[in-house]
């Protein structure tokens, strides 16, 4: 908790991204990061930064600190072995990361599908079904809460597996309004993840921001219907950008929502038509995600949710005992937690490990050997 309490500290004090990302890369830890910080650690810092970190607003600190400790969430820290690493790969990523869900599931191999605010009903229905495709696949969906495409890629993910939602809010805040029962479908099976601390609001200026999370954590970002300026476009730019795969679909010349993505084609973009095409395209970048989450598990101390009901990283012996559990059936966590006799936490990262290799399907929360 002490480190927690540091970096809400920092989190609230102001800090620009690229100072605190050098504060807690060169510390030992996230309170060892703010002592030197509150001591100036050589950095030009506004008085009122200062200020912030030395006197933090008791109220805000006891709220953010009753937030990480309720069930589900979590704060990640740029110093957190569990980071995503794509995320940490890209250009200017966040130091800080609030999530509520399943913090393994930024490791899992992310499609990126965004679009208008205002489809088509055309456009609303390939968002859906690509998808739904997607996940059926054995990927993450990730998009932005926002109405329109954003909104129905996360309800098509929903249908058939998991999806992010990378939203310009604190994570106990819910843009718009409308969509939070989507938002709580989202958490119950999938992950809401933002840089902005609890009880923040919605600000425009966060909305462009939130895109490079969504391009960062995602090997490749679909467009699907985008106006010639949207943020879309900029989320297909900030792909590039990071190095990823950027595919956008073709459209009628009459719909101007189509312009966008016709644009980017013209640049360079993959035009693709199915979902298969996308998944072909990105199954090897897929399978190097797996090797390095592979060799995290394996080389690094493990986290907490790594442990096995003996408090031990889990053993080969741990990983047969959950395929025997496992059988062509979908199985509930709950189901697989009493035959095996591990730890939710600990099946967890084994679920998303055989997930990455190929061997296991999940199916809204239940999983299943692959046919």
């Amino acid at each position: 908790m002490e480190n927690d309490r540091a970096l809400l500290i920092l989190a609230r004090a102001d800090l620009p991204a690229a100072t605190l990302r050098a504060l807690l890369e060169a510390r030992p830890a996230p309170a060892a990061a703010l002592d030197a910080a509150r001591h100036g650690a050589g950095l030009d810092l506004a008085p009122e930064t200062r200020m912030a970190m030395r006197q933090p607003d008791p109220a805000a600190l006891a709220a953010d600190l009753a937030w990480c400790s309720a069930p589900g969430n979590r704060l990640l820290g740029w110093q957190d072995p569990d980071y995503p690493a794509l995320l940490r790969r890209s250009p200017n990523p966040p130091p800080l990361l609030f999530m509520t869900g399943d913090a393994g599931l930024l490791w899992h191999p992310q499609v990126a599908i965004v679009g208008s605010r205002h489809p088509s009903p055309g456009g609303r229905e390939r968002a859906h079904r690509f998808a739904e495709a997607f996940a059926r696949a054995g990927w993450a969906v990730t998009s932005g809460l926002a109405e329109g495409i954003d909104a129905a890629a996360h309800a098509g993910a929903l249908a058939a597996g998991r999806t992010v939602a990378v939203v310009g809010t604190g994570p106990d805040r819910c843009y718009p309004a409308s969509h939070a029962g989507l938002m709580a479908r989202i958490v119950a099976t999938g992950a809401v993840v933002t840089e902005h601390p609890p009880g923040t609001p919605a600000r425009a200026s966060h909305f462009p921001s939130r895109n490079r999370i969504i391009a960062g954590l995602s090997l490749g970002t679909v467009v699907i219907e985008a106006a010639m300026r949207s943020g879309a476009l900029i989320s297909a730019r900030l792909a590039a950008e990071a190095g990823r795969e950027v595919f956008a679909l073709p459209g009628s010349v009459d719909n101007p929502t189509a312009r966008g993505c016709h644009r980017l084609i013209r640049d360079g973009a993959a035009l693709v038509e199915s979902p298969e095409e996308v998944v072909e395209a990105l199954a090897p970048v897929a399978q190097a995600l797996a090797d390095a989450l592979r060799g995290r598990l394996e080389t690094a101390p493990p986290p907490p949710v790594a442990r096995s009901a003996r408090g031990q990283a889990p053993t080969d012996e741990d990983h047969n005992r959950l395929w025997s559990a496992l059988g062509h059936d979908p199985t509930g966590m709950d189901s697989l937690a009493e035959r095996t006799g591990l730890t939710v936490a600990a099946l967890s990262s084994m679920l998303l490990l055989m997930e990455l290799e190929g061997r296991v399907v999940a199916d809204n929360g239940r999983y299943a050997r692959r046919p």
